[in-house]
């Protein structure tokens, strides 16, 4: 299996800052400590801390899935203050894909010219 990269595009909602401060805390726990396949886990606040970009990286597409088991019950709350898009770059499994597809995320195929 190849390895998946993925970006988080995270529009914060007003007056909610603290409280993505606090869930995003909680994601980086879950993936130090329960997540067995993530090589790359990035977090970047704009300045105004309107935004917040995520750069993740995968062993694979196993992992991928591992990750998003694992945050699972901190979506519905994360999604209460604030809002989430994203691409995902790689060659996912039916499965991952599947997944990815369910939560609105571009997929983005290697290129290779001829």
């Amino acid at each position: 299996m190849s390895e998946m990269q993925g970006f988080a595009r995270i529009k914060i909602h007003a007056g909610k800052l603290e409280d993505y401060k606090r869930l995003a805390a909680k994601c980086v726990e879950v993936v130090r400590t329960k997540d067995t396949g993530t090589l790359q886990y990035e977090m970047f606040l704009s300045e105004d801390g309107s935004e917040c970009l995520v750069f993740e990286r995968y062993r694979d597409s196993e992992a991928g899935l591992e990750h998003s088991r694992n945050i699972a019950h901190l979506m519905e709350p994360l999604l209460q203050v604030c809002s989430i898009s994203g691409e995902v770059c790689g060659v996912p499994s039916p499965e991952l894909r599947e997944a990815l597809e369910k939560q609105g995320v571009r997929i983005y195929a290697p290129f290779q010219p001829r």
